[in-house]
């Protein structure tokens, strides 16, 4: 938790200078005195939030909201530096990593999911030079729509066809324990193999993007193997005894 909430104060810090640095960078050149005043700012900015009455408390104890705020501060970080080289031939790299991070944060706290609509408004506002009632209810809207689709289709429907495949091979075709799951992660594979190189032929540059993150946030999701690993090796305390792809679910 320690080492989390400093990383977490690091990523900040970061930010900051990166904010500060597009705002004054907008009316006039940087100078020394202007570089000065920007690290200066960003450094009583993090250590302020540092000494936090609130953040401070998660810092020194063994929980998970320590590990939520980095992944927080690191998702913004990430969304900032893409925001920068959005619109370049390689600048989609850092939504690749972003929907990484975001499915490593299903590993710790889904308090990481809550950065997905400020993500959502730095690409409006990057975009959209011209700000109407109407695109940005369709902004709001678009970005909802993204948070619910990881919280509540992709992640649980993803568990849902592994659990439905194990029920399926096991029951219905007698077959051994856990090679459902096997045959669902290959099927998987597969699917995800054949996509990424048809749009990747056909060069639908954007949808091989999208197909990317999809991939790439479930890569993160899958630190959820833990669990059923840890419960089939038999350790003393298993609540749930969440020892195949069912029972996970």
């Amino acid at each position: 938790s320690v080492f989390a909430s400093a990383f977490t104060i690091l990523f900040m810090f970061w930010s900051i200078t990166i904010l500060l640095t597009n705002i004054v960078s907008k009316g006039q050149e940087l100078t020394k005195n202007n570089e000065i005043a920007i690290l200066g700012s960003a450094v009583i900015g993090s250590l302020a939030f540092a000494f936090t009455d609130s953040f401070w408390f998660n810092a020194v104890e063994a929980e998970v909201y320590a590990m939520a705020a980095t992944i927080m501060a690191v998702l913004f970080y990430l969304a900032l530096r893409w925001e920068q080289e959005m619109n370049t031939p390689r600048g989609d790299r850092w939504v690749i990593l972003i929907a990484f991070v975001i499915g490593l944060s299903f590993g710790v706290h889904f308090l990481g999911l809550l950065t997905i609509p400020a993500i959502g408004f730095l690409y409006f506002f990057k975009n959209y030079k011209e700000v109407t009632v109407k695109n940005f209810i369709i902004a709001n809207l678009v970005t909802v729509a993204i948070l619910l689709f990881i919280f509540k289709l992709l992640l649980p429907m993803t568990m849902k066809f592994f659990s439905g495949s194990e029920l399926f091979f096991v029951n219905s075709m007698g077959m051994p324990f856990n090679s459902g799951t096997i045959i669902a992660g290959l099927l998987f594979i597969g699917l995800s193999y054949y996509l990424l190189r048809y749009t990747r032929k056909k060069n639908y540059t954007q949808l091989n993007t999208l197909l990317l993150c999809i991939l790439f946030i479930l890569i993160g999701f899958s630190s959820w193997l833990m669990l059923p690993i840890r419960a089939n090796a038999g350790t003393v305390i298993n609540e749930n005894n969440p020892n195949n792809a069912r029972e996970l679910l």
